[in-house]
């Protein structure tokens, strides 16, 4: 389930979109200013924002401005009361993928998230695998996170491929010893521990909660 976050003052607002969000499929999350929504865009890794320009905290083009900036590339619609061209186009040019303005139809919105996404989903195809902020591109032997370039062994990177194109699904040890090392490799279990522990240590996934690979204690590992 694509999970969609609106970061919006007005509370009636947040609750009807969030309330149709739900209605169609989504995952709706809310906040209410703009440092409770910059916070959860990094901890919750929405598969879109939609963002109010006219925020208390910090506003709409500056968390735009900030999340382009570290590399964040999850699409956002910026939600204004303003009618000038030129705030939409400065929302265009700080790395907004589209706009709408208040007051706006539900189905329109609907319409515009869908359309984004789908745009989003094609480009990412020919990226490679995105899974929050983290990209793997096969076709490049690349791997970003973040926007920056993570410096991976061969092995490595074939772990965290078979990981990823089996998300959501426990691998047990012999499983990825088959895939990445192949038929002929003779060895311990242990060497996929260890690979495991040192690609956790470049994703910043040490403190074991998760975020990329899960260790499912007597199986193996999984992809959330």
């Amino acid at each position: 389930m694509q999970k969609i976050l609106i970061i919006e003052d007005e509370p009636n607002i947040r609750e009807l979109v969030v309330y149709n969000l739900n209605q169609n499929g989504y995952q709706g999350m809310e906040a209410e200013d703009g440092l409770i929504g910059i916070a959860m865009v990094r901890s919750e890794h929405p598969d879109l924002i939609l963002l109010d320009i006219m925020l208390p905290g910090k506003n709409g083009y500056d968390i735009c401005k900030e999340l382009r900036a570290e590399g964040l590339k999850t699409p956002i619609i910026m939600l204004t009361a303003k009618n000038e061209e030129i705030d939409k186009v400065l929302g265009l040019e700080f790395g907004a993928d589209d706009y709408i303005s208040k007051p706006f139809g539900i189905r329109e919105l609907m319409a515009r998230i869908k359309a984004v996404l789908r745009r989003y989903e094609n480009n990412t195809e020919q990226e490679g695998t995105r899974i929050g902020d983290l990209v793997i591109n096969t076709e490049s032997h690349e791997v970003k996170l973040g926007g920056k370039t993570l410096e991976l062994t061969l092995k490595e990177f074939d772990l965290l491929r078979v990981l990823a194109e089996n998300r959501g699904r426990v691998m047990t040890r012999d499983q990825l010893l088959d895939k990445v090392w192949g038929f002929e490799y003779i060895g311990e279990t242990r060497t996929v521990d260890v690979h495991v522990r040192y690609l956790r240590k470049k994703l910043g996934d040490e403190d074991n909660e998760g975020k990329y690979i899960q260790t499912i204690r007597g199986m193996g590992y999984k992809m959330p």
